[in-house]
């Protein structure tokens, strides 16, 4: 085997964002665009010689095709071991298991989560450290400096590995172990949760619809649900991973996983439905005529978790990204336990979990995970959500009704702005964040601002810094209205608007929260004057 320095030249706008670094598929697909990135990777960790690394990804359109060019690159680079899940198939949150099982220098994820997929639709890479979650924020600088350095990458010249067969192979002295995708999670699974409840449950008839959207997580829903736990055959649909996700956008929510919602909310509904994204790190929850907002899900799983083998002796504590409601809040100041809010982006949990300071995580945006990894995780919430249910013997809509009754009600909605232009959205939030300082005190469309801010983070555990991370507006009466730019779009600008209002127990929750969240929605066009900076008002997903 004959390996090759490649001359190469910086290319433009490879900082990775959140969860990594996502483009357009063409983009990845250009000269020397994928092999800059992970020559970058590489030298930002100090090189690849000697180490070992999880490799997968959630097998969208170049997934098989970037991972050939990795192995080679890796072997190029002197890796001592690359271990890949079987067609190149893994779900993050798998992932990140294989990263802690195996003990390995990291990982490399190739993932674009819930944005679709194809050859003109997105593309995405990120690198997972030794703790099994995303590269932190120094990291990730590390790699944007190595990608604006670079002038060479490393490959081999080598035939493509057959990755569909489980077992061994060697490129040179790198050594590839081929991996069963779903078997070491399926593992886990066991050990955190009540199966043979949950195997009782569905015995006695309790029906469920999982929509895997023609995701990775088919494969891992079909193997524990239906193999392991006995659910009926065709309880998971939308199994067989594709790489444009049959055409379908696979975000689970309630506009992208509209056939589940319309299943749910008619007569024929089954107990229980949920759906997991792109790489299975994100769900969605929804019970017979109920849907479950995200924020609400961590809050009840938190009150919950005890009821599941894993968690019984209790949690350490909880962590949320800042646009999550603060529902979560009330069950930690209930159980004693800290809660931290964090910037949006799993990677700023990673630290409270390793320190032992949080047990379970989540965010807004359908991700909610515990320290099992170092990720958000689909088919975790849902088989908790599962264990629950076997315990409690009572449906979805009657937990939520127990919950709100206890705790009061955060209302919640997300409303996204997509593709606005880039301009016109940079200038809407810094005409807020001039007003910051002025807006206690005044009210819009009838409210009144209470105080406003920007948040900025310092990590507990590291000391680190975060700042520019959204802008927190609240109102007198208990509403909050977040606003941020999100890093997770491939056109232009997303705007993402989190509106959120409590009422407390005792008070009517079950009003529709459109009707309820009305009044800040119209606040926060007035105050932002969102129609001068981008055109519009109304957006266009509402979660």
């Amino acid at each position: 085997m004959t390996f090759e320095t490649v001359a190469t030249r910086p290319i433009n706008g490879q900082k990775p964002g959140t969860s990594g670094l996502r483009k357009k598929t063409r983009i990845f697909m250009g000269e020397h665009y994928l092999e800059n990135f992970i020559q970058a990777i590489f030298n930002a960790i100090g090189g690849a010689d000697g180490k070992t690394f999880v490799v997968g990804g959630d097998g969208r359109y170049f997934n098989a095709v970037a991972i050939q060019t990795i192995l080679k690159m890796a072997a190029a680079n002197g890796a001592a071991e690359v271990i890949v899940g079987q067609n190149g198939h893994l779900s993050t949150p798998a992932a990140s298991h294989l990263i802690r099982l195996n003990k390995t220098d990291g990982g490399i994820i190739l993932s674009a989560s819930h944005n679709p997929g194809g050859v003109d639709e997105d593309f995405g890479i990120k690198f997972n450290i030794a703790n099994g979650g995303p590269a932190p924020e120094a990291v990730t600088a590390a790699m944007l400096d190595a990608s604006e350095t670079i002038n060479s990458y490393r490959i081999a010249h080598q035939p493509d590995v057959d990755l569909g067969s489980i077992g061994s192979a060697k490129m040179g002295q790198m050594k590839i172990t081929i991996v069963d995708p779903v078997s070491d999670y399926r593992a886990l699974m066991e050990t955190l949760f009540d199966f043979q409840a949950i195997r009782a449950m569905f015995a006695a008839g309790f029906t469920m619809r999982f929509d895997a959207m023609h995701a990775v997580t088919g494969p891992y829903a079909k193997a524990i649900l239906e193999e392991t736990l006995g659910a009926p055959q065709g309880t998971v649909v939308n199994s067989v991973p594709l790489e444009d996700f049959g055409g379908v956008h696979p975000d689970p929510n309630p506009i992208w996983a509209k056939t589940l919602m319309d299943l749910m909310m008619s007569g024929d509904a089954p107990d229980f439905g949920a759906a997991s994204d792109g790489d299975g790190d994100r769900n969605m929850i929804v019970g017979r005529g109920q849907y479950v907002t995200p924020s609400d899900s961590l809050a009840v799983l938190l009150a919950n978790a005890h009821l599941a083998p894993g968690y019984k002796d209790g949690v350490a504590g909880v962590a949320r990204s800042m646009p999550t409601s603060a529902a979560c809040d009330r069950v930690a100041e209930r159980l004693g336990v800290e809660c931290f809010e964090t910037p949006t982006g799993w990677k700023f949990f990673g630290n409270l979990m390793d320190a032992g300071r949080v047990t379970i995580c989540g965010e807004e945006s359908a991700g909610t995970g515990s320290n099992h990894v170092r990720e958000k995780d689909g088919l975790w919430a849902v088989l908790l959500w599962l264990n629950i249910l076997a315990v409690r013997k009572i449906s979805v809509a009657e937990i939520l009704a127990d919950h709100w009754a206890e705790y009061g009600r955060n209302y919640y909605s997300r409303h996204d702005y997509e593709a606005v232009p880039a301009v016109g959205a940079n200038q809407l939030i810094n005409h807020v964040i001039g007003q910051l300082a002025d807006l206690p005190g005044k009210s819009f469309h009838g409210l009144t601002v209470t105080r406003a801010d920007e948040f900025s983070y310092s990590d507990p555990i590291d000391g680190s810094q975060s700042s520019h991370q959204g802008l927190r507006i609240w109102f007198e009466g208990g509403g909050r209205v977040v606003l941020r730019l999100s890093g997770t779009g491939t056109e232009g600008a997303t705007l993402r608007v989190y509106l959120e209002q409590y009422r407390v127990p005792g008070e009517d929750l079950r009003t529709d929260p459109a009707v309820v969240l009305y009044p800040l929605k119209q606040a926060i066009i007035q105050l932002t004057s969102m129609h001068h900076f981008i055109g519009r008002t109304d957006p266009d997903v509402v979660t």
